[in-house]
């Protein structure tokens, strides 16, 4: 694995991922992305992980997208369309994901934070879409998951002008859920990471499936989704710890 991205597991059942370019604003190169990819894959497979936090190195940026020195590297642009996309690579990463934001998280680096389940920015930190600027569109779920996020208007604006806005305004509208003084965005991370680990695998990642249903089909389809999921887990038996934990705090 690139040193340009950590990946640790820790004792109490949280993965942290770390993209660690400082020097670039933590851009993307395609050694990270094969470094995110296998991330997931080794996140996904791991009974042990309940929690991932992902964070940016340094104190300038979150991630600034897309390292754009790399795009000359590919031939055409079937071989661009086929490389791994590593927003999407978020996406699909099945325990539950919290973006700890700091700086810039601009382009593919907000298309990495949407993809995550929750967001916890600083104070401070600039969020913003500008692929339009540079005469293209976010390929990773920009607009998809923006405009789940903020509502069409609100993701019109940012995806249309592309200038970003305060993480205070984020904050206001809906895209970041928890804001923090400068400093203490990763701690704040933490601190959710921890409270969802002490859930049991089969509640989080059931929880989490159900919630990325409802914004693939319809109300019934989901509902009907959601209820399948809460059948599966009482199937194997997953309220009973759950029964089990509350008696306990109540005796």
């Amino acid at each position: 694995m690139t040193e340009d991205l950590i990946f640790t597991k820790g004792d109490d059942g949280i993965a942290e991922i770390v993209l660690n370019r400082p020097a670039k604003h933590n851009a993307i190169n395609r050694e990270m992305m094969v470094a995110i990819r296998d991330a997931r894959r080794a996140i996904n497979e791991d009974d042990e992980i309940r929690a991932v936090v992902v964070s940016g190195a340094g104190e300038r940026a979150f991630c600034a997208g897309t390292d754009l020195n790399i795009l000359d590297t590919y031939k055409d642009a079937w071989a661009w369309r086929n490389r791994i996309c590593y927003s999407t690579e978020f996406r699909r990463i099945k325990k539950p994901t919290i973006a700890a934001i700091k700086g810039w998280c601009v382009g593919g680096g907000l298309e990495i934070a949407t993809n995550c389940d929750i967001r916890v920015s600083a104070a401070g930190a600039k969020l913003g879409a500008p692929e339009v600027k540079h005469g293209w569109l976010g390929g990773g779920g920009q607009t998809l998951m923006l405009t789940h996020l903020v509502g069409y208007g609100h993701a019109s604006l940012l995806t249309l002008t592309g200038d970003p806005i305060e993480a205070e305004e984020a904050y206001r509208i809906g895209l970041v859920q928890k804001l923090v003084a400068p400093g203490e965005e990763l701690a704040a991370a933490r601190d959710i990471a921890q409270r969802i680990a002490r859930h049991t695998a089969v509640a989080v990642i059931t929880v989490k499936d159900g919630i990325r249903a409802s914004m693939t089909g319809g109300l019934d389809p989901a509902a009907r989704h959601e209820n399948d999921l809460m059948i599966m887990a009482f199937a194997m038996n997953n309220q009973r710890a759950g029964i089990a934990a509350f008696k306990g705090r109540k005796e």
